[in-house]
C-alpha cells in the first residue's frame, strides 16, 4: 500500500525523497526491519494471548530427556510468522505482481491448514488433529492453484537467452540500469551444475506430436503438487525441537531470496548465465519479511522455547519454500537447499518401511533410527537438543552455499 501512496507522490507530485519506494532493495530492508520488529515486540503479546487461552503444548512421553518441560508451553506460534510477514508486505511490496499474490494467497492457505489441525487438536482435544486425507487435500489444492496460475497467468514468463540484450533502460524496480528482453512463456526449469542447463518440463511430452507443448500442463501441474506436498511435509516433520524448522528454514528461504534477486534482474543474470524471470525480483521483498518473522520468531522459539509455532508455522513454512523454489525454476535444488527437510522425510520414511518389512518377515518389528524424524535419533542418542539445532543449522549453511556456487558452478 505504501509503495502505490508514494510511487503517486514521486510521479504526480514530485516530492523529492519519494522515489527511493521504486527500489526493491530498499523496501526489501524496511520489510526485514518492520518484520522483525513485529515478531519481537508483539510475538510476546500473542504468546501470551495463547497462555492466556491455555493454547499449549500437549507432550507425549518419548523417554526424551527434558520433554516433561515443555509440557504446556504455548503453541499456534506461526501466528507470529505470518502476521509478521503478511503486514510488511501488504505496506511495502507491489500487490498487483503475480508472484506477490501467489505468495500471499500461499500463506493464507496453508496457515488456514495448519491452524485449524492446530484448532482440532487444543480445542477438540484430538491428539491426531486435521485428518491426513484433508491436510494432502489442502496441499493439492493449494499445488493446482500455483501450477494453474504459473502456467497460465501471461505475466509469468522467462527467457533463458540473455547474452543478444543490446536495448537498455532505466528502471528503478531493478536497481540498476537494466535491459528489456524478448520473453517468452515456458516450463523451464534450471538443472543445477551443469551447462546448457534449462530443462523444459514439456520435452517430456515430446513423443506426442507437433502440438505437445500445448499439452504441457499435465506435467507441470502434477510436478507443483508433488513438490509442495513433499515440502510442506517435510518442514513439518522437521518442527521437532526448539529452533529447529524455524532456522533452518531462515537459511533456506536466504538463499532463495538471492536466487530471487539475480533472476529477476536482467544484469545479473546475463553476467551469471541464468534465466532470466521478469518480476521474479519483487519478491524479494516477500523473501526478506518472511526472513525477519523466522529470525524474530526464534528470539522466542530457540532453547528453552517460550513458543512452538506448531502446524500452524511448519506447514506455512514449507508451502513457502516450495513456492519459492518453482517460481524461480530452482526446484530441483530443493534436495540440496532443504536437506534437512529431505533427511527428516526419509528417516521417517525408511524407519516405517523397514519396521514393516522385518515385522512380516521376521514376526518382530526391527528399526534402523533409535526414533523418527532423524533428530529424535540423535536426542536418543543422549545430545542435547541445542547442539543438535546448531549442528543441523550449520549443515544447512553448507547446503545453502552449496546451492549458490550452482549459479557458477557447471
Amino acid at each position: 500500500m505504501l509503495y502505490y501512496l508514494f510511487e503517486y507522490l514521486d510521479k504526480q507530485l514530485d516530492i523529492p525523497g519519494t522515489g527511493v519506494f521504486q527500489y526493491i532493495t530498499f523496501r526489501s530492508g524496511m520489510a526485514v526491519m518492520l518484520s522483525l520488529f513485529i515478531s519481537t515486540v508483539f510475538g510476546k503479546k500473542i504468546i501470551n494471548f495463547l497462555r492466556r487461552q491455555q493454547i499449549g503444548e500437549t507432550v507425549r512421553d518419548l523417554g526424551l530427556e527434558g520433554q516433561s518441560q515443555k509440557a504446556g508451553t504455548p503453541t499456534m506460534g506461526g501466528l507470529i510468522i505470518i502476521v509478521a510477514t503478511l503486514i510488511p508486505v501488504l505496506l511495502l511490496a507491489k500487490l498487483d505482481n503475480v508472484y506477490v499474490m501467489l505468495l500471499i494467497v500461499t500463506t493464507l492457505w496453508m496457515g488456514t491448514i495448519g491452524f485449524i489441525d492446530d484448532y482440532i487438536k487444543k480445542f477438540k482435544k484430538d491428539k491426531e488433529g486435521l485428518k491426513g486425507k484433508f491436510k494432502v487435500i489442502g496441499q493439492v489444492g493449494l499445488g493446482l492453484i500455483v501450477g494453474y496460475v504459473l502456467y497460465f497467468h501471461p505475466a509469468v514468463t522467462v527467457r533463458t537467452d540473455t547474452s543478444k540484450v543490446d536495448i537498455y533502460a532505466t528502471t528503478p524496480e531493478h536497481d540498476m540500469v537494466s535491459a528489456i528482453p524478448t520473453e517468452e512463456k515456458s516450463t523451464a526449469t534450471t538443472i543445477p551444475f551443469f551447462k546448457n542447463n534449462e530443462f523444459d518440463y514439456a520435452d517430456l511430452l515430446s513423443w506426442a506430436g507437433d502440438n505437445y507443448k500445448d499439452f504441457a500442463w499435465l506435467i507441470f501441474i502434477p510436478i507443483v503438487i508433488f513438490i509442495i506436498t513433499a515440502v510442506s511435509n517435510g518442514a513439518n516433520l522437521t518442527d521437532g525441537i526448539d529452533g529447529l524448522a524455524a532456522g533452518t528454514s531462515a537459511i533456506a528461504v536466504l538463499t532463495l531470496g538471492i536466487f530471487a534477486f539475480v533472476s529477476g534482474n536482467i544484469i545479473f543474470s546475463n553476467y551469471l548465465n541464468i534465466m532470466y524471470i521478469p518480476n521474479s525480483g519483487e519478491m524479494t521483498v516477500f523473501i526478506s519479511a518472511f526472513v525477519g518473522a523466522l529470525v524474530g520468531f526464534l528470539w522466542y522459539n530457540t532453547y528453552p522455547a517460550s513458543v512452538f509455532m506448531g502446524d500452524t508455522g511448519s506447514l506455512t513454512i514449507g508451502g513457502i519454500i516450495a513456492v519459492l523454489a518453482i517460481a524461480v525454476r530452482k526446484e530441483l535444488l530443493i534436495p540440496i537447499l532443504c536437506g534437512i527437510f529431505l533427511a527428516e522425510n526419509l528417516s521417517v520414511v525408511v524407519q516405517v518401511s523397514y519396521f514393516k518389512y522385518t515385522k512380516k518377515k521376521y514376526g518382530e518389528g526391527r528399526r534402523i533410527f533409535l526414533m523418527s524424524p532423524l533428530h529424535h535419533h540423535y536426542q536418543k542418542k543422549g545430545y542435547h537438543e541445542s547442539k543438535i539445532v546448531a549442528r543441523f543449522w550449520i549443515v544447512a549453511i553448507m547446503l545453502a552455499i552449496f546451492s549458490l556456487v550452482s549459479l557458477k558452478l557447471r
